[in-house]
């Protein structure tokens, strides 16, 4: 209480994590999770294959009295997944994989088993980035023009498409809603 000052102060916007973080941990450590990471970072864990049609619902970690294990050891969780009946039997047979991929996301033996729940899984839409509007010759020729004292092909290229990119962007007209 005497120091509720955070290790250093905004000034002007704070990023949404910081705001966001707080309420979802509380959320989170109800379904047994530490941590958002596991349910922040499960499509780069499973991968595209099983991104959209399974996701971490529970983490349950057993409870043994204190003198049966010592400090630095502990019994790995039982990770509950929601899967869609599709996927479900894809999904087991690369159940051990994806254990392996968890523990090494978590840098220790985290879970020890997983077991699937056929629910459905709920779909987080992630926004479709507009496609830039068309290019004036003019800022076509600015681009190539600005780009063109670079030597890699494939560097001079990559610029040149970023930059009819940011134009396009800049040139397309914005909704009102």
């Amino acid at each position: 209480m005497a120091n509720d000052k955070p290790a250093f102060a905004y000034k002007g916007a704070r990023p949404l994590a910081d705001i966001v973080g707080g309420a979802l941990s509380a959320a989170c450590r109800k379904r047994g999770f530490a941590t958002v990471d596991l349910i922040q970072h499960w499509p780069d864990i499973v991968g595209p294959a099983y991104a959209t049609s399974t996701s971490p619902d529970r983490l349950s970690w057993t409870r043994k009295p204190k003198g049966l294990i010592t400090e630095d050891e502990h019994e790995p969780a039982l990770l509950t997944v929601r899967c869609t009946g599709a996927a479900s039997l894809r999904f087991t047979h690369e159940l051990p994989q994806v254990i392996e991929r968890i523990n090494m996301f978590f840098g220790y033996r985290c879970v020890g088993r997983i077991r699937l729940v056929q629910l459905p899984v709920a779909r987080i839409e992630r926004p479709v980035r507009p496609a830039p509007g068309p290019v004036s010759p003019e800022a076509a020729e600015t681009v190539r023009q600005a780009a063109a004292g670079i030597e890699d092909d494939g560097l001079r290229a990559a610029l040149e498409r970023l930059g009819r990119a940011v134009a396009g962007r800049a040139s397309r007209p914005t909704s009102t809603r």
